[in-house]
């Protein structure tokens, strides 16, 4: 089928509506309170209207289980400082085992070597209880910081679980990530353990991390123990100081009676993920306890319509957002899938034999996965049964409406196709599926229940049908409790409500229509968004400026929509340096070795000149304008600039790149 924008691609019918959880919680909202809603959207203005009383019916809804009652579900209806559910004392590790089952598994798992294998709930809950035993005897105590250099393998999740278990805060990052990535992250928030990887397949090879481990251990001065796990070599505990391999500790510590949950209160914090921005180290992003169960269970049950009896998968590493979420699916009771390992090795292939012999129900993707497959040719469909696909994920970056018509013809005609879109910073989508809503071509279906989703213009007003900022106006439990070293909440206030004070700026580009659906367009400000890990480009300046032959430089993401990820790199270089192709090579590698190697350009030019404010910042924003095809004059304003001549060769480039 040809599509166009707006396009009608599918529709509920009426079997799923009835069965779907947004009409259970619907008919359990009139019986238990009176409130009758007609529509979806009439439900999502009362959630953004009486947003009180919303969420404590998610409380109730989903019979969060706590040791102490809250006494007030929201003390003061601002932004940021909101106080939610106070007086609550839960934990999140406990809100997870409540779904032990023996019906069906807890995990099942894949690598690009291993076999599918599956982790039951009862030994979940063992290896969950034996970890927390030996962190407990390693001193962790509520508070601490106990950080991860894993990949997305089952014991990366015993590791998150047994650490909230004792209200300790957890924080991971992906072993792709090179060493001063991960420093940049880790040291700010001084862990005392560190649970770590020796290495990682990707592509059929094989990437010793052991030297990144030592560079932690030897750069981290408050970590007091490593437990590390060996997937790639034959390592020994004394390889390394301070140090206990992953399957000695499980042979070697004493077996509890039980996992004891830490009773903390609903801001706890649970785990730091990291956001870059333009300038300074990432920001180490803090949520709470009670606001990820709530958000997590919200999204996943109600919008992704995730049953107990599904399959959830989402393709991810440990240091994207996306991860944190996949676990949220076992809050459900839902059992979740995972596959570590490239999504295109040996073949695109790979991830949809994944599917059928998982009988997976939700397969969760990125953009760029899609437009990879639509490369590539594959029909799916043609080779596998995906019949039990009820519906398809697409998140890190807009979905073209060719995306939308591959899903179409080459999974499964039948499902629901939902965009998502949400951040780091809230861990969670704004924007995403309705099961009681149409799905039309190039559309989100509409903002989350509780998520007071607009587009704003320059002068602050809400749009429709026009591309503005994508702002919330009312508080959710699930946005950062702060930034961990930012005591007077400078860098908070900075980084979401400088521009509109009181509101939340995104940072991303979006249009809403009149029934509520919406498009991103991308991201409004410069930060990098590869695969949907977001990276500032202050780090990525930080690698390539270390080197000799670069006097300076300026890095763009031109990913949006419709357009495929394009990511080039602009540098100065010294007096007699020229930009052959072994200093190319010498770039890449560097960045691919401090920073990630999905955070390579696709090109690299020379400059003369990086074009420069007045107030010496480099001028990332309208340059990206303009190389998205803006014209210069609104982009950007030569008297407000050091070098307006600099403008020239962008303007130049933007002609040859449309």
């Amino acid at each position: 089928m040809d599509i166009t924008e707006g396009s009608l691609l599918w529709e509920p019918s009426p079997t799923v509506i009835e069965q779907a959880n947004m009409t259970h919680y619907m008919t359990w909202l009139k019986e238990k309170h009176g409130l009758a809603f007609e529509t979806y959207r009439e439900l999502w203005q009362w959630s953004v209207t009486e947003i009180e009383q919303f969420w404590e019916t998610m409380w109730d809804y989903f019979d969060i289980k706590a040791s102490k009652n809250y006494s007030t579900v929201l003390a003061e209806r601002k932004m940021p400082g909101g106080k939610w559910f106070v007086g609550a004392e839960l934990n999140y590790t406990e809100n997870i085992f409540r779904n032990m089952t023996h019906e069906r598994p807890a995990l099942l798992y894949k690598g690009e070597k291993d076999p599918l294998a599956e982790m039951s709930w009862q030994e979940l809950y063992d290896k969950t209880k034996i970890l927390a035993q030996a962190l407990k005897q390693m001193g962790v105590q509520r508070g601490d910081r106990v950080v991860a250099y894993m990949p997305h393998i089952p014991q990366t999740i015993v590791g998150l679980l047994a650490c909230a278990s004792l209200g300790a805060i957890w924080s991971s990052c992906s072993p792709d990530f090179g060493g001063p990535s991960v420093l940049d992250r880790f040291s700010q928030i001084e862990p005392k353990v560190l649970i770590a990887v020796d290495g990682y397949i990707w592509n059929g090879q094989i990437f010793d991390r052991r030297e990144v481990v030592a560079e932690l251990q030897a750069s981290l001065p408050t970590l007091e123990k490593t437990v590390l796990v060996t997937l790639v070599t034959d390592t020994k505990a004394n390889d390394f100081q301070n140090t206990v391999l992953w399957d000695e500790l499980f042979d070697t510590t004493e077996i509890p009676a039980t996992l004891e949950y830490e009773q903390v209160p609903f801001d706890h914090p649970l785990w730091v993920l990291y956001s870059s921005g333009t300038t300074g180290l990432p920001k180490p992003i803090v949520h709470g306890h009670g606001g990820v169960i709530l958000e997590h269970l919200k999204v996943l049950h109600l919008h992704k319509d995730v049953k107990r009896e599904d399959r959830f998968f989402w393709y991810t590493s440990t240091g994207w957002m996306m991860w944190n979420f996949v676990v949220g699916g076992l809050l459900n009771g839902t059992t979740i899938i995972l596959y570590n390992g490239s999504p295109t090795y040996p073949s695109f292939d790979v991830l949809w034999t994944l599917a059928e012999e998982t009988g997976m129900t939700y397969y969760g993707t990125s953009a760029a996965y899609i437009s990879g497959c639509i490369k590539d040719g594959i029909q799916p469909n043609k080779r596998h049964d995906l019949s039990r696909i009820k519906a398809v994920g697409s998140t890190g970056s807009p979905l073209s409406l060719a995306g939308f018509q591959w899903i179409y013809d080459n999974v499964n005609p039948e499902l629901a196709l939902e965009s998502f879109s949400g951040g780091t910073d809230i861990c969670t989508g704004f924007v995403g599926g309705c099961r009681l809503l149409p799905i039309y071509a190039g559309e989100i279906q509409t903002a989350g229940l509780g998520a007071k989703v607009l587009a704003f213009n320059e002068e602050g007003e809400s749009v429709i049908n026009e591309v503005g900022e994508l702002v919330i106006t009312e508080p959710m439990p699930s946005m950062p409790l702060f930034f961990w070293n930012d005591p007077d909440n400078r860098r908070y206030q900075e980084s979401y409500f400088e521009m509109y004070p009181g509101i939340w700026r995104h940072g991303d580009w979006v249009k809403f229509n009149e029934r509520g659906g919406c498009v991103i367009y991308g991201r409004s400000d410069s930060t990098i968004n590869r695969q949907g890990v977001r990276m500032g480009t202050s780090e990525i300046y930080q690698a390539i400026e270390s080197l000799p032959e670069i006097v300076d430089s300026l890095v763009i993401d031109l990913e949006a929509l419709e357009r495929e990820s394009y990511m080039p790199l602009f540098v100065v270089l010294r007096d007699g340096v020229e930009l052959d192709e072994a200093l190319k090579q010498k770039i890449r590698q560097k960045i691919r070795q401090d920073i990630s190697p999905r955070h390579v350009p696709n090109e690299i030019f020379t400059i003369n000149e990086v074009p420069y404010t007045l107030s010496g910042k480099k001028m990332e924003v309208p340059i990206r304008k303009i190389l998205l095809g803006q014209p210069v004059k609104k982009a950007a304003n030569p008297g407000a600039m050091r070098n307006p001549e600099s403008i020239e060769f962008f303007v130049e480039l933007a002609r040859k790149l449309q």
